[in-house]
Order: structure tokens, then C-alpha cells, then sequence
């Protein structure tokens, strides 16, 4: 007997596992991952002009945004409120990349998002794993 796997829906329930498991700082950094995919894959797209992948990738990552901007607790800690300026800000350079077909501004975000990514993964580092509450209390920005 020969059994097939469907290695799409193994793939999606790896996935699934993996975010259910993770701590909210290593969600945090997957966010911010799958986001710098997305604006890199539409920056390509852009490029070629397939206005069509750019807008897909580019409407995925606005989603990405608002759900860290939605998550964002921005009475958890000083800099949460800057934080949240810099998701509008951004969101607001994804829509005009998306309408304009404007490559400057999918880079832009890029710049902005990039060094913030880097830092999330040291912040998510060095977050003591025996602390979860911590990054659940809003330290790392969400809750």
C-alpha cells in the first residue's frame, strides 16, 4: 500500500503547529519575516512590471501592518505611540505604492521596516523564556 501525502496541507498544519507553539516575541519576528517577504517580492514584481503580484504582496503586507498596528498596546510603554505613527506612516506608503504602481515608496517601507525587523529579533532574544507575561503584557509591543 502506497500512501500520498499532501504535502500542501502537511505544509499548512507545520505552520499552524509552529504559530500556536510560538512565544509572542517569535510571533512578533514572523510577522515582521513574512512582511520583508512580501515587500520584497512586490519590490520584484514591481520592477517587472506584474502589477499584478505587486498588488497581491502589497495588499498582503497592509494586512500585516494593520494587525501589528491593531495588536500594538500603545499605553505599554513609551515609545509604543511613535511605534504606532510609524505603522500609519507605512501603511499609508503601501497604499500609494499599490495605487500608484510607485516602486520608491514599496522601497521606502522597505528602509523603514528592515532595522526595525532587526531590532524585534534582539528584543525577542533576549526576552527570558521563563518570562512569557512579559511580551504578553505589551514589552514587546503586542498583546
Amino acid at each position: 500500500m502506497t500512501l500520498t501525502y499532501d504535502f500542501a496541507a502537511q505544509r499548512a498544519k507545520y505552520n499552524r503547529d509552529a504559530i500556536l507553539s510560538a512565544t509572542p516575541g517569535t510571533l512578533l519576528t514572523m510577522l515582521y519575516d513574512r512582511l520583508l517577504l512580501d515587500l520584497g517580492r512586490a519590490e520584484a514584481a514591481q520592477e517587472r512590471e506584474d502589477w499584478g503580484v505587486a498588488r497581491q504582496n502589497l495588499l498582503h503586507a497592509q494586512d500585516i501592518v494593520a494587525e501589528l498596528s491593531s495588536s500594538l498596546k500603545v499605553d505599554a510603554w513609551d515609545g509604543a505611540p511613535a511605534l504606532f505613527g510609524l505603522y500609519t506612516y507605512v501603511s499609508g506608503l503601501l497604499i500609494t505604492a499599490n495605487i500608484n504602481r510607485n516602486i520608491a515608496h514599496t522601497r521606502e517601507c522597505i528602509g523603514v521596516l528592515e532595522p526595525l525587523r532587526q531590532v524585534w529579533y534582539v528584543a525577542a532574544a533576549e526576552l527570558p523564556a521563563e518570562r512569557p507575561e512579559l511580551a504578553a503584557s505589551g514589552m514587546l509591543g503586542i498583546g
